[in-house]
């Protein structure tokens, strides 16, 4: 399915705001609200749209650290860890990526003893290198139509 410029307008207002009614989508985009529904269900079908969820804030439900760590998977590690990584309740995202580290993963963690533990646990897989996040630059920013 190709994504006509109509379809991105209805994505942007989804990506500001998923929870907004089709009528309001509708009415931004110069559509009908079941014109809004049919394009959004083909866009559900063809996997275009993945989902739709709630994001919660990290530091308001008790975790005092964002860190993003890197692993340099050692021989013959990387595909259990490839396996292991899926169960760690501390990983938001994580990337299998080209370079020098194989893997690279955003955490939370409760406190710096919460992340000694957690680094504790990785070594064995490969060596890390753990950057704290200060803050935010650029926040869930919306996929956009390229030009």
């Amino acid at each position: 399915m190709s994504i006509d410029s109509l379809n991105w307008k209805i994505l942007n207002c989804l990506q500001k705001n998923a929870r907004q009614a089709n009528t309001e989508i509708g009415r931004q985009v110069g559509v009908s609200s079941p014109a809004v529904s049919e394009r959004i269900k083909k866009m559900e079908d063809s996997g275009i749209i993945n989902g739709y969820f709630s994001v919660v804030s990290p530091f308001e439900a008790g975790y005092q650290f964002k860190a993003i760590i890197t692993l340099r998977a050692f021989m013959g590690k990387l595909k259990p860890f490839l396996e292991i990584v899926k169960t760690y309740d501390e990983v938001l995202n994580c990337y299998r990526i080209t370079g020098n580290e194989n893997i690279v993963m955003e955490v939370v963690l409760k406190n710096q003893k919460h992340l000694e533990a957690f680094i504790d646990q990785l070594i064995i897989y490969g060596e890390t290198k753990t950057q704290i996040v200060l803050s935010h630059v650029v926040k869930n920013n919306a996929l956009k139509q390229l030009k």
